[in-house]
C-alpha cells in the first residue's frame, strides 16, 4: 500500500523553542487511551462477566487477549508500515480503539468481545511504537527527552487515576456505557491530532533494513534484556502486591497503599522530564537500583505501615519515568532505525507483562508470597550490573537522542 507524503509538515525548530504543548497533548491522551482500554475490564470484571454470561476468571482473559494482540502485531504491522506518514499511522491505530471499544459497549457475545479487545491490542502495539519516536521529532536536542516523559505520562495517570474512575463510571452508568465513553473520548482525540500533530514521513522503502539487522546494532540487544527484566520484575510484585501486603497485617490498606505508588509515578514521569536529557545514564541507573532495593525491603515483609508506604512509593519512582529512560536508550542505539526498534521493545515488554502474571502465580501457589520479592531481586541485581557496565552502548554518559 503507498501512502501519499506530501503536505508532511516538519516544524521549526529553534535553540529557545518551547515544548509543542498541543501536539505533545495528543500524544499524552494516545498514551492514557491506550493504557485505560488495556486495564479497564479490571474495573468492571463482575458487571462483564454476568452480562457475557461467562465467570469473572474467563472474563479477565480480555486482559489476556488485548497483550496477546499487542505482542503478535507490534513487529510486524512496524515493519509494514514503516513507509507511512507517521500521523496517518496513529490515526489508524486510533480508529482502531474507536471501533474495538464500540464493539465492546454493544456487544454481548463473548467470542465478538474478545476479538474486538484483540484489534484494540494491535491498536496498542501501533501507539506505543510511534510515541517516543514522535515526541522526539517534535523538538531540538535539548528537549527530546522532556517531550518523551510528557507523552508517556497518560500511562501512570490512567493507572492511578484513569481506571479507579473507569471504576467508579462502571458502576455509576454501567459498564457498556464506560466502554463507549471511552470510544467517544478516542474519537475525539483524531480530530485533535489532525488538528494539532505535525505529519512526519515514514522511511523510504530502500533505508529500510531487515529486522534481524537491528537486532546487531550495538545496544540494541542489552536494552531489550533490561527492559524484559525490569518489567517482569515490577508485574511480579505489582500483580500479587495484595497477598504480599496481608502477610504483612496491611491487607486493608492495598488500595491507598497502591495510590501512593500512582503518585510516586507520576511524580517519576516529572523529575525524569527535567533530567533525562543532561543525566540519562544517572537516571538509569539509580532507576533500576531504587527498584532493586525496594523488591529487598519488601521481602523482609515488613508490618511496618510507614515503611511499606515509603518502600512502594520508592518503587513508583523508579517505574513511572521507566519507560521514558528505557525507549531513550533504544533510541538512541537505534538511530534512524528507531521506530521499527521500539516495536521490538513494545513486544518485550507486553511478553514480560504476560510472563509476570503466570510466573508470579506459579511462584505464589507454590512457595507464598515470600518468593515474590526473592524472584524479583534474582531478575534485577543482574540487570543494575548490567546497566552500570553498559558505558560503551545501551547506557553511555552522554549521547543525543537521533530523531
Amino acid at each position: 500500500m503507498t501512502v501519499s507524503t506530501t503536505h508532511l509538515e516538519v516544524p521549526q525548530k529553534s535553540s529557545a523553542e518551547r515544548l509543542p504543548l498541543p501536539a505533545l497533548i495528543a500524544l499524552f491522551t494516545a498514551g492514557l487511551i491506550t493504557t485505560l482500554t488495556e486495564a479497564l475490564p479490571a474495573g468492571v470484571l463482575p458487571q462483564m462477566s454476568h452480562a457475557l454470561g461467562v465467570s469473572e476468571s474467563v472474563a479477565g482473559q480480555t486482559v489476556t487477549i488485548y497483550a496477546i494482540g499487542t505482542m503478535a502485531t507490534a513487529i510486524p504491522v512496524a515493519l509494514a508500515t514503516a513507509t507511512w506518514p507517521r500521523r496517518h499511522l496513529l490515526l489508524v491505530a486510533l480508529a482502531g480503539f474507536v471501533i474495538a471499544n464500540l464493539v465492546t459497549a454493544i456487544s454481548l457475545n463473548f467470542p465478538v468481545t474478545m476479538a474486538a479487545r484483540f484489534i484494540a491490542g494491535a491498536a496498542s502495539g501501533v501507539v506505543w511504537s510511534l510515541l517516543g519516536g514522535y515526541a522526539a521529532k517534535l523538538v531540538g536536542p535539548p528537549l527530546k527527552g522532556r517531550a518523551m516523559s510528557f507523552a508517556f505520562a497518560g500511562t501512570p495517570v490512567a493507572l492511578s487515576l484513569g481506571v479507579p474512575v473507569g471504576a467508579y463510571l462502571g458502576k455509576a452508568v454501567g459498564w457498556q456505557l464506560t466502554f463507549g465513553l471511552a470510544s467517544a473520548l478516542t474519537a475525539v482525540l483524531m480530530l485533535w491530532t489532525l488538528w494539532k500533530l505535525p505529519n512526519f514521513p515514514g522511511k523510504k522503502a530502500e533505508d529500510r533494513i531487515p529486522l534481524h539487522k537491528i537486532l546487531t546494532l550495538r545496544g540494541i540487544r542489552l536494552v531489550l534484556v533490561v527492559t524484559g527484566a525490569f518489567v517482569l520484575a515490577h508485574t511480579i510484585l505489582y500483580t500479587y502486591i495484595a497477598p504480599i501486603l496481608a502477610d504483612s497485617g496491611l491487607q486493608n490498606h492495598v488500595q491507598w497503599i497502591l495510590l501512593a505508588f500512582g503518585i510516586a509515578s507520576i511524580v517519576s514521569i516529572w523529575l525524569t522530564g527535567l533530567f533525562i536529557d543532561r543525566h540519562h545514564r544517572r537516571l538509569a541507573i539509580i532507576g533500576t537500583a531504587m527498584f532493586t532495593a525496594a523488591a529487598i525491603v519488601l521481602s523482609f515483609a515488613s508490618s511496618s505501615l510507614v515503611a511499606d508506604y515509603a518502600t512502594v512509593a520508592a518503587w513508583g519512582l523508579s517505574f513511572g519515568g521507566a519507560a521514558t529512560v528505557l525507549q531513550t536508550a533504544l533510541m538512541r542505539a537505534a538511530g534512524e532505525h528507531a521506530d521499527v526498534a521500539q516495536s521490538l521493545q513494545v513486544t518485550t515488554w507486553n511478553l514480560g507483562i504476560g510472563l509476570g502474571g503466570l510466573v508470579g502465580g506459579a511462584l505464589l501457589a507454590g512457595y507464598g508470597s515470600s518468593s515474590l520479592s526473592i524472584a524479583a531481586i534474582a531478575l534485577m541485581v543482574p540487570t543494575v550490573l548490567l546497566v552500570i557496565l553498559a558505558r560503551g552502548h545501551a547506557f553511555p554518559p552522554k549521547q543525543p537522542v537521533n530523531a
